[in-house]
């Protein structure tokens, strides 16, 4: 299997991405390239901010800085490629490119969809369980959780990935997307693929709605426990806490529904590469700004970071000007 895989395999592939319409690519281009810097340097900010401030080593923020971090990776792994593109004629990556693309997409998708999950728990246990909540989320649970989140997301990513880079293609190179994709790359297989498909369908059961099956557990749960407290003030509080992460789950499953549950027609494919374009470009970048807007603990720590970082080089200028002066 693996020699006629290697044997029918192509040295390159073709992204079409948006070449239908080159009018477009330019603006697309300057889109993709401003939201990528931006959600480097949102997300960069979390973990460090998180990892700084000693007030935000907590579950919650823990948590976070892995989110943070998945979406810095999963961006890096897509956007470059993107841009490199949509800026020349060329629109080919290459094999062992195209390889590590899909695995590590695919790793780092299964990976959110867990760890988002771990988060709904996380704001289960505090607003369900709040006088428990520190014996329950310690620090071994919330480094145990994390390593789960990460490790699963791998071995379906090695599983599915393995499966799919041992398919002969027969030359078939043109995948009509702007990244590689596993379900892209087992249409352009010349073999019978059922057993990627039902490999495909397990791992999405597990990865994709086992995950969202607990979330809307959770929040049910929470739901419950909000509705029986009686001041307003607690129940607004309950609802600040939680309102950040249901944000960041609508936006990444309403995307995984609308790309993958759409009618097989040429143009519902088109809207597919742009609602793909945004889940890989603009929601790596909101979720910082989502978990920030309306976060003090996070606006408290920005300040006191920058304040001490000023005062710190304040301080130095100071001791140079004084070591001149003598």
């Amino acid at each position: 299997m693996m020699g006629i895989a290697n044997a029918s395999s192509p040295e390159v592939f073709v992204l079409l991405g948006f070449s239908a319409r080159p009018s477009l690519e330019p603006i697309l281009f300057i889109i993709a390239l401003g939201f990528y810097v931006v959600s480097i340097l949102d997300n960069g900010i979390i973990i460090l901010v998180s990892c700084m401030d000693v007030h935000l080593h907590t579950p919650m923020y823990f948590f976070l800085a892995n989110l943070s971090f998945l979406d810095i990776s999963f961006t890096t792994s897509i956007v470059p490629q993107l841009l490199v593109n949509l800026w020349g004629p060329q629109k080919t990556i290459s094999s062992v490119g195209c390889m590590v693309q899909f695995y590590i997409s695919h790793w780092l998708g299964a990976t959110e969809c867990v760890l988002l999950a771990v988060m709904s728990y996380d704001r289960y246990a505090a607003i369900c369980r709040p006088l428990h909540y520190t014996v329950i989320m310690h620090p071994q649970l919330c480094l145990s959780l994390a390593f789960a989140s990460w490790l699963g997301g791998l071995t379906t990513s090695i599983v599915g990935s393995t499966l799919t880079m041992l398919l002969p293609l027969c030359g078939n190179n043109r995948i009509d997307h702007f990244f590689c994709e596993m379900p892209l790359i087992m249409q352009l297989a010349c073999v019978d693929t059922s057993l990627n498909e039902v490999e495909m369908y397990v791992a999405s059961f597990i990865f994709v709605v086992l995950p969202l099956g607990l979330i809307l557990v959770s929040y049910g749960h929470i739901a419950w426990a909000v509705m029986k407290i009686r001041s307003a003030k607690g129940r607004r509080k309950a609802f600040n806490t939680c309102s950040s992460h249901v944000a960041v789950v609508t936006l990444f499953y309403g995307s995984i529904i609308f790309m993958y549950l759409q009618p097989a027609k040429s143009n519902s494919h088109e809207k597919g590469k742009f609602i793909a374009l945004f889940y890989t470009v603009v929601t790596p970048m909101l979720n910082p700004l989502i978990y920030t807007l309306r976060n003090k603990d996070v606006k408290k720590a920005l300040k006191h970071i920058a304040s001490e970082n000023c005062c710190g080089f304040a301080g130095s200028l100071g001791h140079i000007r004084d070591v001149s002066n003598l």
